[in-house]
């Protein structure tokens, strides 16, 4: 008797051990269980913890409530301005009801996933290339809203949405590159034509303090001269004004006994000689040019002496 009550005693600590290790659950900290009873939502959310369900009556959904980091896949796509483009990007999201994220959609891992890589082809399609490379953050809200719209009814909230990567075609971007290389270029000429103007307004500034002051333009040979000579070169150049020279060229021109050019001989010991100016007298035994009148002395024999 004794005996088998003690049998009864131990199949029932077996049983009901058995029952705990069927009915108990663990939820970690970053998830929540949903209980499914019969097929049916059961209004209570699980907590963390430790958890009891009926076996064989309840099922027990944990859903993880972190931060979900998913990579949307490259999408080619044609701007507004009708330039074939790739682009890429990233979202974050997580789960605000973990009972909507159950029972509204099959897996809202995948439902976002494809809102996404359509939301994405949208965005390209409405924007301009400039827009893509350069006004991203418009573009990333208007892109998180338009995820975030659906996602709202899954339990599902879109943290942040980001345009990783926008791809070219290598055409695309040698003319982008011309553009930019054409554009550094107007800019540098401007930028050189406008120093130019400066430069030349203060020489012109300059010129005419000198030009007060004849002793200034002196000074200012000077010292081109020693800027000159401190590079230890073994030839000076010396700048000569050339204002000197064309003073000295007019003195030189308007001088009353300036020197008469040279006589011009020809080989021949015979030949005529011109005289050097108008007032001069031509040289004994030569005959004037352009003269009519015979020369009254023999004239002298071009043939050279016979050596003996």
């Amino acid at each position: 008797m004794v005996q088998d009550l003690l049998i009864a005693v131990v199949a029932a600590a077996a049983v009901g051990a058995l029952y705990l290790a069927a009915a108990a659950r663990v939820v970690r900290q970053y998830e929540r269980g949903v209980v499914l009873r019969l097929g049916r939502l059961r209004d209570e959310v699980r907590p963390p913890g430790f958890t009891m369900v009926l076996p064989g009556v309840d099922r027990l959904r944990k859903v993880n409530m972190q931060i979900v980091t998913m990579p949307v896949p490259a999408q080619d796509g044609i701007t507004r301005d009708n330039v074939t483009v790739r682009v890429d990007a990233v979202i974050y999201f997580k789960v605000v009801d973990p009972a909507s994220a159950v029972v509204e959609v099959e897996d809202y891992r995948f439902a976002v996933s494809q809102m996404a890589q359509t939301s994405l082809r949208s965005i390209i399609g409405k924007s301009d290339l400039d827009d893509l490379l350069s006004n991203r953050e418009k573009l990333n809200q208007g892109l998180e809203l338009m995820i975030d719209s659906p996602a709202v009814g899954w339990g599902v909230q879109i943290d942040r949405v980001e345009i990783k990567d926008v791809s070219l075609p290598e055409t695309m971007k040698r003319s982008m590159a011309r553009q930019a290389e054409a554009d550094r270029e107007r800019r540098a000429r401007v930028i050189n034509a406008d120093a130019e103007l400066q430069a030349s307004k203060k020489l012109a500034e300059a010129a005419s303090e000198m030009s007060t002051q004849p002793a200034a333009l002196q000074l200012r040979l000077l010292q081109t001269v020693v800027a000159v000579a401190a590079e230890k070169n073994s030839t000076l150049v010396l700048p000569f004004p050339v204002e000197l020279l064309r003073f000295l060229e007019r003195a030189q021109q308007g001088a009353p006994g300036a020197p008469a050019p040279e006589v011009a001989q020809t080989p021949d010991a015979g030949a005529r000689v011109e005289p050097a100016g108008p007032g001069a007298s031509a040289p004994e035994g030569a005959r004037p040019s352009g003269s009519g009148a015979p020369d009254p002395r023999p004239a002298v024999s071009s043939k050279p002496y016979a050596h003996h």
